[in-house]
């Protein structure tokens, strides 16, 4: 997409509206408010669904395995934004691709709220991946459509996108995780999800023509006729050829949730190196665009640290909740699920701090690059925090609930200088022929942090707790310090982009 016809966009949206930002950005915010509200209130409860005793509502896994999926189930929903991507840039744009997602994802919560099997669960989780993938990474892009490449407010206006994000995870745990684990009816909670959504799917139809402009509309990079009927063709087969696999691997035992774990894993590092690759090389990128994803590299591999350890607020902490923290404190008993709302509550009370100091700081503020480094040495201090429980009154007795929000908090501090940060910077680093492309790449990083997730949240039990926080923490410290170091040779690579 040239930069004529990014003004065309911009100039096409109601520039004043929401808190002194385009208009749009109202749609979009409560467009992300409830589908975020969908999707981490089924994610509140259903680490719990798997591993809780069929007699209280469950599947009756095993906990590890649990673990582990819901791991790769995360990676897979991120996974799927490359899919979701593409489809955007080269097939029916942003817009479309946001509201397929959300009906996708609705089904998906609707499949989970019926009382049935595992079939029912697995079913879920396809339409859920394959909708946030359309929707997830497609709504940030059209935010970034609606701001010119030099306007100053373009990095509030996704603080503020970022508020509604959390708005809605904040609430969703505390109205699911009560009605799905207190009353032990996870279907209950499942259906209030789907609800969510279907609220999110109205606010988007119902006032996107007058505030979004052409915003979502444009096709940046468009298959011609005979590539989209090859394309088309090719994904039918591939579609049919992975039917056949499974239906010959599943009945003789050669795919299992231990292999199709490992698999997911190696897809979700492999597949970021690929799409760097691609976007390096094309043609379509240009000398500066190539400069700027080569700055792009450590950026994403420290997002990867970053996720790593929040994106196990879902499963580690999640289990550390339910297992090893007191439930029963000031005279309120707790649900496992309510500890999920305190990582937006943080972003909510503290976003706006974060976003005056940067605005306080002017030329003083720190560089992306120093900002993201910042993120995962609070990250990492985040899981030397959650050690000490087990340093000072052993393994096996419960922990104050204090020392888990501690923890939150401490990580949330890094979330704030990293992912509204890693949003904007993706929109201005991202090559013109790649815009979707790219926000889905940053939401790679959420895959390969969980694809590894995957595989090391086996090496948790309360015997390997203090190895296992302190060495994942350390690195992200380690990590940290690296990156300040280099953050002035990366800030070079990006060619004027701050």
């Amino acid at each position: 997409m040239s930069n004529v016809n990014r003004q065309k966009i911009v100039d096409s949206v109601p520039q004043k509206g929401f808190f002194g930002h385009p208009k749009g950005l109202f749609t979009l915010f409560f467009t992300e408010f409830w589908e975020r509200f969908s999707y981490y209130g089924m994610r509140a409860i259903l680490v719990f669904y798997m591993y809780y005793e069929v007699s209280k509502g469950g599947l009756g896994m095993d906990q590890t395995l649990a673990l582990s999926i819901m791991s790769i189930y995360g990676s897979l929903v991120y996974m799927s934004g490359i899919i979701g991507g593409w489809l955007a840039d080269r097939v029916f744009g942003t817009s479309r691709a946001v509201f397929y997602g959300g009906i996708l994802i609705m089904l998906g919560h609707i499949a989970l709220a019926i009382p049935g099997s595992v079939a029912f669960f697995f079913v879920s989780m396809v339409l859920i991946v394959i909708g946030t993938g359309l929707l997830k990474p497609n709504v940030s892009t059209v935010v970034g459509e609606m701001y010119s490449e030099n306007d100053n407010r373009r990095d509030a206006g996704f603080s503020i996108f970022y508020m509604g994000i959390n708005m809605g995870a904040f609430l969703s745990p505390l109205i699911v995780g009560s009605k799905a684990i207190m009353n032990t009816s996870f279907h209950l909670g499942f259906g209030i999800a789907a609800i969510g959504m279907f609220l999110g799917l109205i606010v988007f139809t119902m006032t996107k023509k007058k505030s979004l402009g052409l915003a979502g509309t444009a096709v940046p990079n468009p298959l011609s006729s005979a590539d989209k009927k090859k394309v088309f063709t090719m994904f039918g087969l591939a579609v049919v050829v992975i039917a056949i696999i499974l239906a010959i691997t599943i009945p003789k035992g050669l795919l299992t949730f231990k292999s199709f774990i490992n698999i997911v894993s190696f897809l979700g590092i492999l597949i970021p190196t690929i799409y760097f690759i691609r976007m390096y090389r094309s043609p379509k990128t240009t000398a500066v665009e190539r400069s700027r994803v080569l700055a792009y590299i450590p950026l994403f591999i420290a997002a990867v640290m970053f996720w790593a350890i929040q994106e196990q607020g879902s499963t580690i902490l999640a289990s550390y909740a339910d297992k090893r923290t007191q439930l029963d404190f000031a005279g309120i008993h707790i649900s496992p699920a309510w500890f999920q709302s305190l990582n937006p509550l943080f972003i909510i009370t503290l976003a706006p701090v974060f976003a005056g100091l940067w605005v306080k700081l002017g030329k003083r503020e720190p560089s992306i690059p120093q900002k993201f480094a910042l993120g995962i040495l609070f990250s990492g201090l985040s899981f030397i925090v959650i050690l000490l429980p087990a340093q000072l009154g052993g393994t096996h007795s419960l922990v104050n609930p204090l020392w888990l929000v501690l923890s939150i908090l401490v990580c949330v501090l890094g979330e704030l200088c990293l992912s509204p940060v890693g949003l904007s910077a993706t929109t201005k680093l991202a090559p013109a022929a790649f815009s979707a492309q790219t926000m889905s790449l940053w939401f790679l990083a959420s895959a390969a942090a969980q694809a590894v997730n995957a595989q090391i949240v086996r090496f948790y039990t309360p015997e390997t707790e203090t190895a296992y926080f302190g060495i994942i923490g350390g690195a992200s410290i380690v990590l940290g310090i690296i990156l300040l170091i280099i953050a002035p040779k990366i800030q070079s690579a990006m060619k004027g982009i701050r």
